[in-house]
Formats: structure tokens, sequence, C-alpha cells
């Protein structure tokens, strides 16, 4: 079974690999593409830089050889330059350069044959002006490196020709010219050729089978990060890219993917958290709804039995309902300000004391006290930037906060407002009941309640403190509360002025 998927597997592999969008591929073939660019330019210059040493060489060649000449020769050459090869076959040994045809060139341009062991035993000739040029001793003088001239005869070969001035008791008398067949030089030029490109075909298969393990080598972890990446779904989502790699463009890879991957889970933990929070909020909102709703309901049914009939009875009855209907509406109108808060989370703020919003409801606190005790202690005239109506909202909610939770008559509340740091501090301190340490951390989540049938019997559904640290949030704001059970309760209130 493993040996036939592993088949399966091969032509799958084998057309990724030569596929023209895989990466391996496409690394593969370009590295390959410049190592034969690299190839075709090193055997062009090889080429030329050969073919130029190989005539230079010859050339050079020929010329020491018709230096090396004795001067009796050319004495003897010069006293007659007409007879046209017909010279003493002594001389014949020192101009006999093979496969080469050598002719004098007189002063007047004209080319008289010496010796011809060329192809088809005829002396090519030069345009004048050449011949005019190798005369100029400043240009063509006895040192420096031998000119030379490559033309075709009327037979289509390739002659190479060498130009040496001839000089005579410190006189130019002519050229002495030499021309030989490139033949046996193109053949060497193009062996060497043919030797170059059977290398450079084998430098290129060993790169390729070198660049494939160290491709597949090099790949590795990318395809282990495409591995990694599959398995990673919805549900899934702790699994992370390896970062400690040798490559540091994988690295980056692999850390902004688990970056990536931190984000996604970050956003589904946080919409899980929304959808169960939405859930509570839809059931408790329900819940609070429904106690008066039946309240009422059950009331009405009580009336329609007959209840009615008895004034006692429907006084009591409509009370009752009422104080339901009130703290209904309460509910709703709580709702509908966080919908509001949550919807548009943001305030009107305006330049403002809040000694003096303080100072203007001093008169309504002490109202919502009753005969309970109120200190108000304000340390500060520094302005600040806030949305007044909100504001009254938190400090309203708060104080009615402490009302609840305090003795009708041995209750005291304390409000304090002083400056601290680059914002104000206001506290609202009680010596009420307490709160048990356990519940401070859920006080500010929206219809949680410290004790629910207390609350209820003062028409509070858990989401005054809520509402207020909406509202605190949105101003850029903190509130803490810290309290022990049957030592009262503080809560402070950090706004900044800014």
């Amino acid at each position: 079974m493993k040996s036939a998927a592993r088949n399966k597997l091969l032509p799958e592999r084998i057309r990724r690999l030569f596929a023209p969008r895989s990466l391996r591929f496409q690394l593969l073939s370009r590295s390959l593409l410049i190592l034969l660019g690299l190839l075709l330019f090193i055997g062009l210059f090889q080429f030329l830089f050969m073919q130029q040493f190989l005539f230079q060489n010859k050339a050079a060649s020929i010329q020491s050889q018709i230096r090396s000449v004795p001067s009796q020769v050319w004495a003897r050459l010069l006293s007659d330059p007409q007879r046209d090869g017909d010279f003493d076959r002594r001389d014949a040994e020192y101009l006999a350069i093979p496969d080469s045809n050598v002719a004098f060139v007189d002063l007047n341009g004209t080319v008289h044959a010496l010796y011809s062991r060329g192809a088809h035993g005829k002396v090519p000739q030069l345009k004048p002006t050449f011949y005019q040029k190798a005369l100029q001793p400043q240009k063509h003088g006895d040192d420096g490196e031998a000119a030379y001239h490559i033309i075709e005869d009327e037979h289509g070969d390739g002659q190479l020709i060498v130009l040496s001035p001839l000089y005579y008791r410190e006189q130019t008398t002519g050229l002495v010219q030499v021309s030989t067949r490139v033949e046996p030089l193109q053949h060497v030029l193009f062996s060497q050729l043919a030797i170059f490109l059977v290398l450079a075909a084998v430098a290129l298969l060993a790169g390729l089978l070198t660049l494939l393990p160290i491709l597949r080598r090099t790949l590795v972890p990318l395809s282990q990060m495409v591995d990694t990446v599959e398995r990673i779904n919805a549900g899934n989502l702790d699994e992370r890219l390896q970062t400690e790699l040798s490559q540091l463009e994988i690295e980056r890879l692999s850390a902004s993917f688990n970056g990536m991957l931190e984000r996604l889970q970050h956003s589904f933990e946080t919409e899980k958290e929304a959808r169960e929070t939405m859930r509570r909020f839809v059931a408790d909102a329900s819940h609070e709804l429904r106690t008066p709703l039946t309240s009422i309901r059950g009331f009405l049914e009580v009336l329609l039995r007959g209840a009615a009939n008895n004034p006692e009875q429907l006084q009591r009855a409509l009370q009752s309902m009422h104080g339901e209907s009130e703290r209904l509406s309460k509910l709703v109108q709580d709702l509908l300000t966080l919908a509001r808060l949550d919807r548009t989370p943001q305030a009107e703020k305006t330049d403002g004391r809040l000694d003096r919003l303080l100072s203007d409801m001093e008169p309504q606190l002490r109202m919502l006290a009753g005969e309970r005790e109120v200190a108000l202690t304000l340390t500060t005239e520094q302005a600040s930037w806030f949305d007044a109506d909100r504001i009254k909202q938190v400090i309203l909610n708060l104080f009615q906060n402490a009302v609840q939770h305090t003795d009708p008559q041995q209750g005291r509340i304390a409000v304090c407002l002083q400056e601290q740091a680059d914002g104000l501090l206001l506290t609202f301190e009680d010596n009420g009941t307490g709160i048990a340490e356990e519940h401070l951390a859920q006080l500010f989540d929206r219809f949680y309640r410290v004790d629910s049938a207390r609350s209820r019997m003062h028409g509070g559904a858990g989401l005054g403190l809520s509402i207020t640290k909406t509202i605190l949030d949105i101003h850029g704001g903190t509130i803490s509360c810290t309290s022990q059970p049957g030592q009262g309760t503080v809560f402070e209130v950090w706004l900044p002025l800014r």
C-alpha cells in the first residue's frame, strides 16, 4: 500500500518540480541560465583572446624568422630584386618558411615573389596604403609587436600577412612580405572551442545535479511552513511556525505568519467573548423584563377575578403595578442608554469645572440621601474637559448606589474631589454593608448584582455601574472599587484634564 501511494505521489512531485510556477523550478532554471550566460561570455572572451594570441604569436614567429636571415642574403637579393624567385638555392633555406609565400616589396610598392610554398602558389597583394604605413618607421619600428593583416585571397581562403621593413646600410630598402594560411590556426582555435563547449556542457550538468539537492534542502523550511499552515483552521489557531531557522527571510516570514495567527486568534476569542456577552446580555435582559411583566400580569388576573370590587385590594394592586411599570421603564431606559453608548461611543465634551457641577448638584444629592449624612469636600478648582450630562449621570449612579447600601438613619456618604497627577480624582465613600472580595471583579458587568433581592427592592437591574464605566471609558477615565463587608465601600473615579 505504501509503495502504491508513493508511486501516485511521484508524478505529482515531478510535476511540482518542473512546473513553471514552481519556486524550485524558477530558482533552478534561473541559476542555470545565469551559469550558461557566464559560460558563454567566458567562451566568447576566450575565443577572441585565443584567436588574437594565435595570430599574434604566428606573426611574431614569422617576423623573428625574417630577422634571422643574414645580411649577405639580403645584399644578394637587393643587387637584383627583379629576379622573381630566381635566386641562389643556398639562400632558399633562409627563406623557406613552411606553407608560406615570401615576397619583397620595393619602395614603389611592386611585389616580387621570392619563395612560394603556400596555397595555390600565388603571392597575395595588399592595398598600397598598407605598404606605405608599414614603411613608416615611427609607427612600425623594430621594437614592439609584429604587425599582421588577415585577408581572403581570390579562392576565398584566409591569409595571414606579415610585413617587416628591410634595412640596408641604415636605410629602408623595402618590405619583406610573408603570407601563410590561417586554416591551421583556425583548426587549433575551433578544437579549443569544441573542448570548451564540452566542458561547459559538463559544467551545466554538474550544476544541475548540484543545485537540485541544494534547492531541495534550502526550501525544506518553506515546505514545512506550507504543511503547518495547511493544518491551521478556525478551530486550531494555537499552532505556530518555527522561527529559529538558518534563513533570515524564512524567519521573517514565519514571524509575520505567527503575528497574523496571533491577531486572528485574538479576533476569534474577542468575537467569541462578544457573542457570549451578548447571549448573557439578552438572557439577563429577557429575565429582567419578564419579572415586572409577570407581576403586572398577575395583578391584572387578580383584578379580573373580582378583586377590582374591593377598594383596598384594588388600591394595593394598582400601586404594585405602578411600581413595576416604573421599574420596567427604568430598565428600558438603561438598556437604551447602553445601546446608544455602544453604538456611538463618544461624548460632547466642553471646558468646565467639576467642582461647580458638584456644587450645583448638592441639593439634589442631599434630597436623595434623605436622613443620611452627606459630606461634600471640594479641594480643587481645576478646569477639565468633560460632557456635563454624562458626568452627572455617573455622579447620580454612584451616589444612588451608596444610598441604597447604607442605613437610612445611620448612613454616611462622603463625596471628595481633588486634583491628582494630570487628572481629577472623585471619591464616593460610604459606611454601608460593604462588598465581598469575590464580587469586586464582576462589579461592573452588565446585570451583575451582589444582592439580587435587595437590588430589585430598590428597582435596580444591575446596569448602573456598567453604564458608569462605559461613560468613563469614553472620557478616557477609570473607576475602581475597594470594599470590605461591614466596613463600607469606596468608589474612585479618575478623569483626565484633557
